[in-house]
């Protein structure tokens, strides 16, 4: 093999040694940390906007409440969901199964039409930790370089008052976001309580703070964009999700490439590509990747990279542009990213799933309930000589918030020919938000039931109102 050959060898081997290991871990397994420098630019101005949004949203959101109900709230200890002030209860599984079902199918759809956008722009830990922790940790420490300078150099009372200040506003910033996320697992009143009565009586809830606020602490802190390309299974999806028509941050190397290094006052190379090695893209990016080796399971479409190309193309008299928002193909066939026939259907198949979850939400059913046979009787059992009666447990749940008592009636034709036999209470009392259970006969005629197995129609009324119908099966004698 010739000198040559091995040198090209080299550089190939070299090239794609990226691929082997995540960015911010080294050969032999250990950490590198990100010096991220400052973004500035379009994209990182627009999405400070769009972080304000969210935090207003996030802080916003647990004080806001519809007929006494929190707008949303995720009790999962007490399996109390509320959702746009509706409560959901493990009975209304099929919802939470379709919603499922919903979010795969836009997680899927969306990515391979627009790539990880959402982690870029609207992912809360991309938000918090982009927009809030590392805007503190520039303030308090200044920019990537002097953070990295302060890191490596010696424990001097000023070193040590920064890290101070930062560790503490880290933590008090973590304690109030982890307030509010308790908010939306047990409301935003119970949360008050914890926080003005004693602690001895809310020792759950106390610890609970406490724990989330360390967790919070502990990824803000130290584990950082690991978050995203460690324990995030979004950025090893997207590696089959992706196809070359998804739009993703993309380094034009058709425009790019070869690379040189920039000279004042000199006219460059005719062969000589755009891109002049100066690595700000890289050295702004807050996973730690060079975009130019192609898209990266570490990269969350933050723009930052964007924004640092196209200053450095300003200031050397360049287009904009050579990295952008664009596809693998469109790099490849030098066209700007267009909005496909593919995106719009995309696009067309989430609004109509975001609108049939949202109709399916708003006409559910305040008051359900579900009725079984009792266990450990007969089939049936006989009623004087023209009847026949089946035992049923009922159990309804009171998804208003007001208090109700229910009456069953049979409805249609078994109505004409039969009654219901309440045990015990001849009404059942459904507390706001709660579930009541009941138990009675249906008693029908002989000579209605003409089948094995007939169903039978029961009615919640409430006076005089009818609030819903249940159906069940009622077991007769065996019809040869």
């Amino acid at each position: 093999m010739s000198e040559e050959t091995r040198k090209a060898d080299h550089i190939d081997e070299t090239a794609e040694s990226f691929r082997d290991r995540i960015a911010t871990v080294d050969e032999k397994g250990k950490r590198n940390w990100v010096y991220a420098h400052k973004p500035k630019g379009r994209f990182y101005n627009i999405r400070t906007v769009v972080s304000w949004g969210f935090f207003a949203l996030f802080f916003i959101l647990p004080f806001i409440k519809i007929n006494g109900r929190p707008l949303f709230l995720f009790n999962i200890p007490d399996a109390r969901f509320i959702i746009f002030g509706k409560i959901f209860w493990p009975q209304d599984f099929v919802i939470f199964g379709l919603t499922m079902v919903t979010l795969i199918v836009i997680i899927v759809l969306f990515t391979a039409a627009f790539g990880r956008l959402f982690c870029g722009w609207v992912c809360p830990q991309t938000i918090f930790m982009e927009m809030l922790f590392r805007k503190v940790e520039y303030l308090i420490e200044g920019d990537g370089p002097k953070q990295k300078l302060l890191n490596n150099g010696p424990w001097t009372s000023a070193k040590t008052t920064k890290k101070i200040i930062k560790h503490v506003v880290f933590f008090l910033l973590s304690f109030i976001i982890a307030n509010f996320f308790l908010a939306y697992i047990i409301g935003i009143d119970e949360l008050k309580k914890i926080i003005t009565e004693p602690v001895s009586e809310h020792i759950v809830g106390f610890f609970a703070i406490l724990i989330f606020s360390l967790v919070f602490y502990a990824v803000y802190a130290f584990f950082r964009e690991q978050a995203c390309t460690v324990a995030c299974p979004y950025g090893r999806l997207q590696s089959v999700l992706l196809d070359p028509n998804s739009m993703v941050v993309a380094y034009d190397y058709k425009r790019g490439e070869p690379r040189g290094k920039y000279k004042k006052n000199q006219t460059a190379e005719v062969t000589q590509g755009d891109c002049i090695d100066c690595f700000q893209c890289v050295k702004v990016c807050p996973t730690g990747i060079d975009i130019r080796n192609g898209t990266q399971l570490e990269c969350v479409g933050c723009t930052a990279c964007i924004d640092a190309c196209n200053s450095m193309m300003v200031a050397i008299n360049k287009p904009k542009g050579l990295v952008r928002y664009a596809s693998e193909n469109g790099i490849a066939e030098g066209k700007q990213l267009q909005y496909t026939l593919r995106m719009k259907f995309y696009t067309v198949v989430l609004l109509i799933l975001g609108t049939l979850l949202t109709l399916l939400l708003l006409s559910r059913k305040d008051i359900d309930g579900t009725i079984i046979r009792s266990k450990g009787n007969t089939l049936y059992q006989e009623k004087g000589t023209d009847s026949l009666s089946n035992l049923f447990n009922i159990k309804i749940i009171n998804k208003t918030v007001h208090d109700m008592p229910v009456t069953l009636k049979l409805e249609g034709d078994a109505g004409q020919a039969g009654t219901i036999q309440m045990v015990g209470n001849p009404q059942i009392i459904l507390n706001k938000e709660e579930q009541a259970t009941g138990t009675f006969f249906v008693v029908l005629k002989k000579d209605f039931v003409k089948e094995t197995k007939i169903t039978v129609k029961v009615g919640l009324y409430s006076g005089d109102k009818r609030i819903t119908t249940l159906k069940t099966n009622f077991i007769g004698p065996f019809k040869f």
